[in-house]
């Protein structure tokens, strides 16, 4: 038997083009797919060539926030990268707010939260 991958996280944004251009500048990601989605909205794959996060919306406009803390919610989304320093540059010069900074085993860390409350932690073991 073989050992699973995380190929993909699916999360619904309230404007999918606007939340994967900024993936696109913070991460240096790129658009791996887009094009309508089941339900009648629209979907962006958006990641590397290995895993992606996929940002949905539906063909309704998405209002409200549920508590990422509670059972079965989304706490955060993580994301490796080599120069922690320089994309956290990106996030401020994007308008975003770094908070909870960390330097504990095994790296060191931030946190900050998109335009629909997605909280995002960025990580560096470099």
């Amino acid at each position: 038997m073989s050992s699973g991958m995380l190929e993909h996280v699916n999360v619904t944004v309230s404007d999918p083009a606007k939340t994967a251009a900024m993936m696109c500048e913070l991460f240096d990601w790129h658009v791996r797919w887009q094009g309508p989605s089941k339900m009648g909205g629209h979907t962006f794959h958006v990641g590397t060539d290995d895993a992606y996060v996929a940002v949905y919306t539906t063909a309704q406009p998405v209002d409200g926030h549920s508590d990422s803390h509670r059972l079965g919610g989304l706490n955060h989304i993580g994301v490796q990268v080599e120069d922690l320093d320089a994309v956290e540059q990106r996030v401020v010069d994007a308008g975003f707010k770094p908070f909870n900074h960390e330097d504990y085993e095994p790296g060191r860390r931030f946190y900050f939260l998109d335009g629909d409350d997605i909280e995002f932690e960025v990580v560096s073991y470099a």
